[in-house]
Order: C-alpha cells, then sequence, then structure tokens
C-alpha cells in the first residue's frame, strides 16, 4: 500500500488543490446549517436564539411547501425519463446512418446546445416561444391562436421539459452511441444470415446489449430526482406560473435572498439536501449490483 502510494505521490499531489478548494467551499459551510435550527437574526449570527426543529414543522405545515415538492418530482420524472428514452431512440437511428460525414454532422448539432448556459439558452428560448416568436408566427399561418408557453401555468412545466431534453439529449447520445460502438459486428452478420431483417436485430440484439448502459443511466440519474434544474426554470419562470412552475430551489431561493427568511429556506435546502444525498446513496448501490457499476 505504502508503495503504491509512494509511486502515485505526483498525482495525489496534483488534486490536493482541488480537494482544499472542496474543503473550503462544501465542507465548512455546513457549519452555516446550524441556522435551520435557530431563529436567525443577521444581527446576532450564530448567536440567534435556538428554535429547535420548529422552522422544519412551520415549513411542513406550508401549502407552498407541498406544492413545490410536486412540481420538482412532476418536473424532474418527466425530464428523467424523456433525457433517457429520446436519447437512445436517436442514437439508435443516427446508428443506422452509414454515411460517415452525416452522422458525425447530426452528433454535433445536437450535442451543440449542451455547451450552452441557461441563461444564454433562457434568451433563444424566449425568442422562440414568445407571443411574437418563431412557433406563435408558424401557428398563425396555420390560423391557429397563439400560444403563450412561458406564462400558462398548464403549459409551462411541459415546456420546461420538453426544453430540457432538447438541451441535454445530445449528450445522451453521445454515451448510447459509445455503447453501440462497443456491439460485436459478427452478431449482426450472423443475424442477417439467420433472415433477422433490421428491426428484428434491434429488438433481439442491440436493445439486450444496451440496456446495462439504460439501467446505468437511469439508476445514476436517480439522485437527481429533487433537482428539477434551478438555472432553467429561475431565468425563464415568473409569478403568474408559481403554482405549477415553482420548485424547491428557486422557493429556497426566493424565501433566503428575496425575502430574508434565512431559517426557513436553510431547513428547506438540508431537507432537500438530506433526502438527495440518500438517493444518490441508493442509486449507487443500485448501479453497483443491477449494473455492475464500479467508481475504481
Amino acid at each position: 500500500m505504502l508503495t503504491k502510494l509512494k509511486q502515485q505521490r505526483a498525482l495525489h499531489l496534483m488534486l490536493l488543490p482541488s480537494l482544499i478548494l472542496v474543503f473550503i467551499f462544501s465542507y465548512i459551510p455546513f457549519y452555516g446549517l446550524v441556522i435551520a435550527f435557530q431563529k436567525y437574526n443577521p444581527g446576532l449570527g450564530f448567536q440567534s436564539p435556538w428554535v429547535g426543529w420548529d422552522n422544519f414543522n412551520h415549513v411542513f405545515q406550508q401549502p407552498n411547501f407541498v406544492r413545490t415538492i410536486w412540481n420538482t418530482l412532476y418536473m424532474s420524472a418527466f425530464k428523467i425519463i424523456g433525457g433517457i428514452v429520446v436519447p437512445v431512440v436517436f442514437a439508435l437511428l443516427l446508428n443506422e446512418v452509414a454515411h460517415g460525414l452525416v452522422k458525425r454532422t447530426f452528433q454535433t448539432l445536437v450535442y451543440i446546445p449542451n455547451f450552452l448556459s441557461w441563461v444564454i439558452m433562457a434568451g433563444i428560448l424566449l425568442d422562440i416561444l414568445s407571443s411574437d416568436g418563431i412557433i406563435n408566427h408558424f401557428l398563425s399561418l396555420l390560423g391557429i391562436p397563439a400560444v403563450n408557453f412561458l406564462g400558462n401555468p398548464s403549459l409551462f412545466p411541459w415546456t420546461m421539459i420538453v426544453s430540457d431534453i432538447w438541451k441535454g439529449f445530445g449528450f445522451g447520445t453521445v454515451v448510447y452511441l459509445a455503447a453501440l460502438s462497443g456491439i460485436d459486428p459478427g452478431l449482426y452478420e450472423a443475424a442477417v444470415i439467420d433472415g433477422a431483417k433490421r428491426w428484428k436485430q434491434t429488438i433481439y440484439i442491440t436493445l439486450p446489449l444496451l440496456m446495462p448502459t439504460i439501467v446505468l443511466m437511469s439508476v445514476l440519474s436517480l439522485g437527481n430526482v429533487l433537482n428539477a434544474g434551478f438555472d432553467q426554470i429561475y431565468n425563464l419562470y415568473s409569478p403568474v406560473v408559481y403554482q405549477t412552475g415553482d420548485i424547491i430551489d428557486t422557493y429556497v431561493y426566493r424565501l433566503g435572498i428575496q425575502q430574508a427568511q434565512y431559517s426557513i429556506s436553510t431547513a428547506v435546502g438540508l431537507f432537500k439536501s438530506v433526502i438527495s444525498c440518500i438517493l444518490v446513496g441508493v442509486s449507487y448501490v443500485l448501479a453497483y449490483k443491477v449494473a455492475n457499476y464500479r467508481i475504481f
């Protein structure tokens, strides 16, 4: 063990600055979680009166908090499902393209949005989905009334779901294309000899061999169930759609930053962090057992 550590000493030294930054910005702030159990007063700091679980009792009795949990789970579930189904389908279709240049071009085009921040993407979506945007202009040509994608509470969650899938499915496509490239071509040649068409090859060869990757990606995404995308929703939502578009992260932001209810917002954030931590642990256990996933 000591010999191995000596051999990898240079690698550990390279890792040390990152560990120091993580400790400073991720572990030292843990002390601030005490605010969740206090009636926090900025003037008193951490010497504020201790109230125990009162902040949590207050939060759990708020209808707005229950609503944000539902909104978060609702949008996260469909984002995760769409973020798996769409890349798999697109990767299967793209894998059938024989021309290498065309294949690489489409792969690059769908991957580009993944590099853009939600600040930039929000500006693009505001232009596309506004009342005088491209989509509503096209609908008007068909005689269809304009649709308020970002101001209609019933449409807003689905606008977030579809736009999130559109932005991120390029990355998933690359992952599944890499998995497809590892399938032995001899299996397809044997299937052709047996008379199997492309659809049968996909059903009986491609999908079964792709399933471990699909299961792995599905299980690992379990830890993000309570992360419905703060950057996306914060840049696109408005008070009109709070009822269906407000999620835990935006709720915490408004309580803590805008309304200065530091104790309540910290309690909500701690609740989310504990549940997310449990889900991450469960996801890695499932990935280890189901998909034979190893982190080292």
